[in-house]
Parts: C-alpha cells; sequence; structure tokens
C-alpha cells in the first residue's frame, strides 16, 4: 500500500534562541529534517509532504527535491491543524504516517514495523516510557489488572490531572492510520484545551468514537523518539548520533583510541585494521582504505584514502565535491600539521611532512615534500625531492599558473617557482633559486644573487636612551 508521509516542521523554535529555522539546525553535520526525510525515503511507495510555517522559504530553499509536496501552516493553530494543511496531498487507499522534523533519529525499522501494523479498522501509535514524562502527552488506558489495557485517550501536559501527571507512558506523537480516516477525523477535532488549538492528539478520541482499535508500540531506544527543542537538546542528540556511529565502525573492526572523543558529519567507509586516534573529525565522504593509521586532532573531508597510510597528529585534509576530492595512494605518509586541499592527489609512497600545504596538485609515486613547503597548481612527477621551504607561486594577482615538475628533480630548499614554469627530469635548483624560466633535463639551475663578503663590516650600535 502506498504510504502518504506528513513530516511537521512548522514550528517557530523560540527555545533555539536562533535566527535560524529550527529544523535547519545541523546535526551530525546535515539539517534535522534532512534525517527524517532520508529515512522516510527508504519506506517503500513512500510520498513526502512537509508542512511549514515559520520561515517557511529559507526550509523551502535547502530542499529542492521535486518528489516532496510543500503545504503551508501561515497560523498556528496546533499540530492537527499543521496536518490539516496536508490533506489535499493524501492519495486514496494509502497509509498516512506523521512525524516531525525535529525528531532526527527514528529508525527506519520503528517506522516499517508501525506501517506494516495498520489496517482499515486500527490506528498504530507510537509510545515510549519515561522516568520524568514531564511536558509530554500521557497515554491514558482502561483500566485493567495488568495496567496495559486499551488507550482510550491521550491528554496533554497542561490539561492533565494530578492521577494522569503521574502516568510515565508518553505519546510520542509518531502515528499511522489509513488516509481516509485521517481525512475524515481531522475536521472533528475541537479547540476545546487551556490553550485553543487544535491537538492531533484527540485523533485517538475520534478513532474511538468510529469504533477503531488503538494499537500501540515502542521504539527500541528512547533516543529514537526525542526531539529538539534547545540547544542543549541537540547536543544531548548529537552525542547519541555520533555514538551509533562509533559503534558501526568498531562493529566493522575499525579501532577507536576513544568512542567519546569521535565525529563524523557525512558518510565514512572504512577497510579493515582501521585505527582512529582522539579528536578526529570526518565530513562529506570519506574512504579509509585497509590498514589507515591516523593520529590525534585531525580532520579529514572529501577524501579517498588509500591502504596502509599514515595520517600523523594535527593534519587536515579537505577536499571538496565541487571543486576536487583529495586521493591518496596507498603506504604514503601525512603530517604532522600538514594541509592537503582540494584537488590533492598523491601516488603511492608519497611522504607530506610538517607545515605543507598542497592544492591541486599532483605528486608521483615516491616523491616528497618534507618541511615548510606550498605546492599549489603544481603537477610533480616520480621520485622527485621537494626542499624545506619551497613554494609554487602560482598566482599573479589575476590568474593561477601551473608548476611542472617532471621525475627524479631535487628542487633545493627556500626556492620559489614562479608559474608558469617547468622543471625537466633529473634537474636540480640550488637552494635559494627564484626560478622564472624553464629548466632542461639534467641540468643545475641556481637563481640568486652573486654572494659578497664584506670585510670590516660593524653592526649597529643601540642608542642610549635620553
Amino acid at each position: 500500500m502506498a504510504i502518504d508521509v506528513i513530516i511537521l516542521a512548522a514550528g517557530q523554535g523560540t527555545r533555539m534562541k536562533s535566527a535560524l529555522p529550527k529544523v535547519l539546525h545541523p546535526l551530525g553535520g546535515k539539517p534535522l529534517l534532512a534525517h527524517v526525510i532520508d529515512t522516510v525515503n527508504h519506506l517503500d511507495g513512500a510520498q513526502i509532504t512537509i508542512v511549514v510555517g515559520h520561515q517557511a522559504e529559507a526550509i523551502k530553499d535547502n530542499f529542492t527535491d521535486n518528489n516532496i509536496n510543500w503545504a503551508e501552516q501561515t497560523d498556528q493553530l496546533g499540530t492537527a491543524h499543521a496536518v490539516a494543511q496536508a490533506l489535499p496531498y493524501l492519495r486514496n487507499n494509502s497509509q498516512a504516517l506523521i512525524v516531525y522534523g525535529d525528531v532526527p533519529l527514528i529508525e527506519l525499522e520503528t517506522l516499517t514495523a508501525l506501517v506494516d501494523s495498520v489496517n482499515e479498522s486500527a490506528l498504530r501509535l507510537l509510545t515510549a516510557q519515561l522516568a520524568n514524562p514531564t511536558g509530554y502527552g500521557r497515554i491514558v488506558r482502561a483500566d485493567n489488572d495488568d495496567g496495559d489495557g486499551e488507550v482510550v485517550a491521550i491528554v496533554e501536559q497542561k490539561d492533565a490531572t494530578p492521577e494522569q501527571l503521574e502516568i510515565s507512558e508518553i505519546n510520542t506523537g509518531v502515528m499511522c492510520l489509513p488516509s481516509e480516516s485521517l481525512k475524515s477525523w481531522i475536521p472533528e477535532i475541537k479547540s476545546d484545551n487551556v490553550q485553543k488549538e487544535y491537538y492531533l492528539t484527540d485523533i485517538i478520541a475520534v478513532a474511538k468514537a468510529h469504533g477503531h482499535r488503538i494499537i500501540t508500540s515502542q521504539p527500541r531506544s528512547l533516543n529514537e523518539v526525542e526531539g529538539v527543542n534547545t540547544r542543549l537538546q541537540l547536543a544531548k542528540l548529537e552525542r547519541a548520533y555520533q555514538a551509533q556511529i562509533a559503534n558501526r565502525l568498531m562493529d566493522a573492526g575499525v579501532s577507536l583510541a576513544d568512542p567519546q572523543r569521535f565525529d563524523c558529519r557525512g558518510d565514512l567507509k572504512v577497510g579493515t585494521d582501521v585505527f582512529i586516534d582522539l579528536n578526529c573529525l570526518f565530513e562529506g565522504n570519506v574512504c579509509l582504505g585497509n590498514g589507515v593509521r591516523i593520529g590525534p586532532n585531525c580532520v579529514i573531508a572529501n577524501a579517498n584514502i588509500g591502504n596502509d597510510v599514515a595520517i600523523k597528529a594535527n593534519t587536515v585534509i579537505e577536499g571538496s565535491t565541487s571543486k576536487g576530492l583529495v586521493t591518496v595512494g596507498d603506504r604514503v605518509q601525512i603530517g604532522p600539521f600538514a594541509r592537503l586541499r582540494e584537488g590533492t592527489t598523491l601516488a603511492e609512497d608519497v611522504r607530506i611532512g610538517n607545515f605543507v600545504e598542497t592544492k591541486k596538485a599532483l605528486l608521483g609515486s615516491a616523491s616528497k615534500a618534507n618541511h615548510l613547503s606550498y605546492l599549489g597548481d603544481a603537477q610533480i612527477g616520480e621520485g622527485v625531492n621537494i626542499g624545506a621551504g619551497t613554494i609554487t607561486c602560482n598566482y599573479d594577482g589575476v590568474n593561477k599558473h601551473q608548476t611542472k615538475i617532471d621525475d627524479g628533480a631535487f628542487i633545493g630548499s627556500n626556492t620559489s617557482l614562479v608559474a608558469p614554469v617547468s622543471i625537466g627530469g633529473g634537474a636540480t635548483i640550488g637552494a635559494g633559486s627564484t626560478i622564472c624560466k624553464a629548466v632542461p633535463a639534467d641540468n643545475l639551475s641556481v637563481g640568486r644573487g652573486i654572494q659578497r663578503n664584506i670585510k670590516g663590516w660593524a653592526r649597529p650600535v643601540k642608542k642610549k636612551q635620553d
């Protein structure tokens, strides 16, 4: 059966104290709402309608998927009123699944179980047991000896009696029911409550009045139904989300020095026998090969890392999906304190040392730049040695130019290569040179002023203060 997913995302999120709409606040590197969309998109036959209100256009601009229907709640009159805005998009003979844009960790398995158990005479409700249910609507059941009688109502915190406030089973707000039933029941909901709002929870009493059963289920983890209303709650869910990723990685054979000091804000794929030290951050799409070892305090974004690579402490690898990934071959050593920028490609056995920065640079097999260098817009062959302090002067103030260094060249320390320029295979550049013209293969090139030693020169004497 078709599934019409309604995502409620119209709230103002005033407690976030932010100009950014609440559902656009990031968790694990992507908006809260994006997590919900990604999950429900895996349901077979799903069609998504998102109800927006506060800063509707800002939210729409972040999601350009043409398969999303947008409904707008211009007046904030309660959750049932929000759902009513989505009713025109519901298909015939479908199930309506209602979820929330600020509840990001709901699991696909939980939603699938909810959807699969719905029939024409039942409404399925997701509930949870909380030690401290303050603030949540309470599940009121018919009295029986076991305390698990049929659900008869949901009472909001503000409308609950003292006895009802003692109930620990709460309403998560997530529910599934036949779309035709939802269409006919929503207009029956009234605003006879303290807030004078149309509560979606009142649909339980309406369903009961029509002779429908209320079936409940519970999530595997309470994190699944935790909503975000404050930055404290967001931080709590961020750690829960990172713990999930860390656990999956360790199950796949990754060693994490401390799972609580690990962050992933994207998609991380790993090989076998990978070690990740403390305080490492992964962003975008990152793939780590077998035997990769990553030292502490590293940032790696949009990169493909080969086998047996050593990335030492405080290294930053920042590829870009638009400007070029960073690609690292097998057995490469990087860092400490290195920075590889977009478009960098390192072949096997390359060594990039401390305080070396690369950008749109290709280094061939076994080439090395061990210290204090900048290599931008450069094509470097195999077995090239880049001395400390070498820079490729690739920018003339308007345009970028390329430096080409062929196999086996030796670039002495403190050299400036003024692009566009080429260095032939086997050439040697004397330390301290500024190279502005092409150097033929196997030549020695020295581009520096003639040394003068001045005899009898005296250093200036420090003047006495008045």
